[in-house]
């Protein structure tokens, strides 16, 4: 790295949420979308900063610490001690000052639906990334986080934009679309979002604008390694 060349930053929001409403399901961060962008975007030279809404250990999904969802990127993450420190000591979001990242990624998981979507300085820095130009990588379930961000005019910051999701035929096909406190397909197509799908579980990745969007825990990679390419520049 050449010291006049000053290291591109990138913001990892983490739910701080570990159940699921009132079904009292444990869920947090579906682990492959964290552990994937970390590995994808460090190795490509980027700082990657971990936080959440109340700082410290983030919850990560159980489940998804278990075959058949466990990928190289996970396996990888449990043998390496700096990963588990930044994971279980991230940054309280709130005393970030996130006009230093250069971008801003979201890992998925139930989680998020409960905290991350409603929270109103998480939607000021969507929308603040948004108006800066900065891009904004969000994954399976994250883009429900989108839900009520507006433009500065009042317009849906959705409205007319090509994204993707978790679909609402997956979450059928893990039998959690009756605990969920919203389907983010629904509303986000209700927001006037051009919502675009693939098959259950393929890897699909929507580019539109500084948005970038991933469909499910196989998008994570991929969407990792675009939103690495963007940096690039």
């Amino acid at each position: 790295m050449n010291t006049g060349n000053i290291q591109k930053r990138v913001l990892l929001v983490m739910s701080s949420e570990d159940e699921m409403g009132i079904s009292g399901k444990q869920t947090g961060t579906w682990f492959t979308e964290l552990a994937a962008p970390y590995y994808i975007l460090t190795e490509a030279g980027y700082e990657v900063v971990f936080a959440s809404p109340d700082g410290g250990e983030a919850p990560i999904d159980l489940l998804s610490m278990k075959v058949p969802f466990t990928t190289e990127y996970t396996a990888r993450f449990l043998q390496d001690p700096v990963a588990l420190f930044a994971a279980r000591n991230t940054r309280k979001l709130r005393n970030i000052n996130y006009d230093t990242f250069d971008a801003v990624f979201f890992p998925g998981g139930y989680g998020l639906l409960w905290d991350l979507a409603s929270d109103s300085h998480v939607i000021k820095l969507i929308r603040d990334f948004h108006a800066s130009n900065r891009p904004i990588a969000m994954v399976c379930h994250a883009p429900a986080i989108l839900r009520d961000v507006k433009k500065a005019n009042g317009e849906y910051l959705v409205k007319g934009v090509s994204l993707t999701g978790f679909k609402n035929a997956e979450d059928t096909e893990v039998e959690l679309l009756g605990h969920l406190l919203f389907s983010l397909e629904d509303e986000l197509q209700r927001r006037g979002a051009n919502y675009v799908s693939k098959a259950n579980w393929e890897p699909n990745v929507v580019v539109d604008g500084v948005l970038m969007t991933g469909q499910s825990p196989a998008s994570a990679a991929p969407l990792a390694e675009a939103l690495a390419k963007r940096l690039k520049g």
